[in-house]
């Protein structure tokens, strides 16, 4: 029996869900992908291979040991309502970037800080979120290969953050960690900073390297 945690990719149908479900299956995780709609979710998953399944997000959260929410902002909230109850004694992922539609290229943090912040108030004390993988780009995750970039890490709880950290190791060049959850406002921010950055130089997905680390 494997003793890498199951992951439930919930809003997996989409270019950073199902490209985080293809590096994770490919590294060896036992990953589903969940949807509003079961039906979605499976033909999403036959596409993929590599034993990747699909179930709704409901069922999804509540097969899995560790919850990536990758979904729009506009469907954050109720994605989490609907979860709440599988999730709880969970680490659940927030990957999900505060963007407001015309102007995506322009940092619009919400007033209670950043969308991690928004989940941890709304999933509730039991659940430990950690928020990840906001500056990686669904082309570098489709591409066959990890992602040359790093990830950062946030997250109240030290050993949440390492779970999570281990994970970027397998679909990026490393994980870093970032520090608290309130810090994962800089990450959520410096999306909009690289969508623009992509539209003026013309790349696919232009990511972030620490320097001066070991």
């Amino acid at each position: 029996m494997s003793s890498k945690p199951r992951i439930a990719i919930l809003g997996g149908t989409g270019d950073l869900g199902s490209g985080l479900a293809r590096c994770w299956a490919a590294a060896g995780y036992d990953v589903v992908i969940g949807s509003r709609s079961a039906e979605k979710a499976q033909d999403a998953a036959k596409q993929l291979g590599g034993g990747v399944r699909g179930d709704g997000n409901a069922e999804a959260a509540q097969a899995a040991d560790i919850v990536v929410v990758a979904v729009p902002f506009a469907s954050h909230e109720s994605t989490l309502r609907d979860v709440k109850d599988a999730v709880q004694g969970k680490i659940v992922v927030d990957a999900v970037v505060p963007l407001v539609p015309p102007k995506v290229a322009t940092v619009q943090l919400p007033k209670e800080g950043s969308a991690a912040q928004i989940a941890q108030a709304l999933l509730g004390d039991g659940v430990r979120v950690v928020s990840a993988f906001h500056n990686v780009g669904a082309t570098k995750l489709h591409s066959g290969d990890r992602a040359n970039c790093d990830v950062l890490v946030f997250g109240d709880d030290k050993d949440a953050r390492a779970a999570v950290i281990e994970l970027a190791n397998a679909v990026a060049t490393r994980g870093i960690d970032g520090g608290v959850l309130a810090n994962s406002a800089a990450a959520e921010a410096l999306t909009s900073v690289l969508i623009g950055i992509n539209r003026r130089y013309k790349v696919p997905g232009a990511g972030i390297s620490i320097t001066g680390l070991s």
